[in-house]
């Protein structure tokens, strides 16, 4: 019988192997033309809820890439309180596929695919839905994703001013400093949701709440600017929507799927505020360009995105291959 192996890539691993803020903007973006197009297959999200009081739960994710010869399924823990224990509160594993004889690839630590494509679907939102000339970017949470928005959303625009804020002062503080070191430009700490959106160009919600809570409201919205709320639970007033002339989501059966109480979106969808017709396009539509992104400088416009599988295999593939040419990893033998 044939040997079967498959490459093992920790964290360090991927670390080692030089991929750059470009590759992964490049990555996502590319796969989102693939959505565009119907080259991919993409399952819908499934929760697994522990009885573990609450703490956390997993998210599994799975999809194919038709053009890139990838399978893959994606568990990713969303456990809040993580910090605690000085662990991250989103760590993952990525499992890889050939589709055309099920032969396992590799395993791949997803936790940094998963923050670095979450910062880079944000970005390529806003590349087609925000303002070509947004100065203002105000962040809102400081987890691992928060990061990766932040860095890559400057790659794209070059803020003027950055401004962020999380719900504990111990770890806003440091974030803006690493941030700091990292752009080289000032980042701004802010106490308060209001004083770090309210007027800024492009908004980005990344917060952790433990239950729903109004605190992004439509006044935060000026004219010509983008917002992307993503926490998993909502943080956004049920009447923001009155003032958002586009909404955009990653996929809107994934919108829709999954835990109720899960998702930025979802009480508005619960209480019939969002539906089918409010929704402009999927992003991959944009990206592929068969429908128009930002069509003027005043428009509010809207961005959800819950997670694309897919996404997370693109970047999963991108990094196995340049493993592959630089022989990183360990080597597994599966029979």
């Amino acid at each position: 019988m044939t040997t079967v192996w498959m490459r093992y890539l920790s964290g360090a691993d991927i670390d080692s192997l030089g991929i750059t803020d470009a590759d992964i903007v490049a990555a996502v973006e590319d796969v989102l033309a693939d959505h565009g197009n119907g080259r991919v297959v993409f399952e819908p999200r499934t929760h697994l809820v522990p009885d573990n009081g609450g703490r956390g739960h997993f998210n599994v994710l799975r999809g194919s890439l038709t053009d890139k010869g990838v399978s893959g399924v994606k568990v990713v823990g969303d456990f809040v309180s993580n910090y605690e224990r000085g662990l991250p509160s989103e760590m993952a594993l990525i499992s890889l596929f050939d589709p055309e004889t099920g032969m396992p690839k590799a395993i791949v630590d997803g936790t940094m695919i998963t923050e670095a494509r979450t910062g880079a679907m944000t970005a390529v939102g806003a590349k087609h839905l925000a303002r070509r000339d947004a100065k203002v970017l105000g962040h809102v949470g400081a987890r691992g994703t928060a990061w990766w928005n932040v860095v890559l959303l400057d790659s794209v625009f070059d803020f003027a001013e950055i401004r962020v804020t999380s719900r504990r002062p111990e770890s806003r503080e440091p974030f803006a400093e690493r941030l700091t070191e990292r752009l080289g430009k000032p980042v701004t700490v802010c106490t308060t949701w209001e004083e770090t959106l309210d007027g800024a160009d492009v908004l980005v919600e990344a917060s952790r709440l433990t239950e729903p809570e109004p605190l992004l409201r439509k006044e935060f919205l000026r004219p010509g600017s983008f917002l992307v709320p993503y926490g998993t639970i909502s943080a956004l007033a049920l009447d923001l929507l009155d003032d958002v002339d586009k909404i955009v989501v990653d996929n809107w059966r994934e919108s829709r799927s999954g835990n109720p109480r899960f998702g930025a979106l979802r009480p508005h969808l619960n209480a019939g505020l969002l539906t089918e017709d409010r929704i402009h396009a999927e992003i991959g539509d944009i990206v592929a360009g068969h429908k128009p992104g930002r069509e003027s400088e005043t428009e509010r416009t809207l961005f959800w995105h819950r997670g694309l599988s897919t996404t997370d295999l693109a970047v999963a593939r991108m990094i196995l291959h340049r493993a592959e040419a630089k022989d990183v990893g360990t080597m597994l033998p599966y029979r």
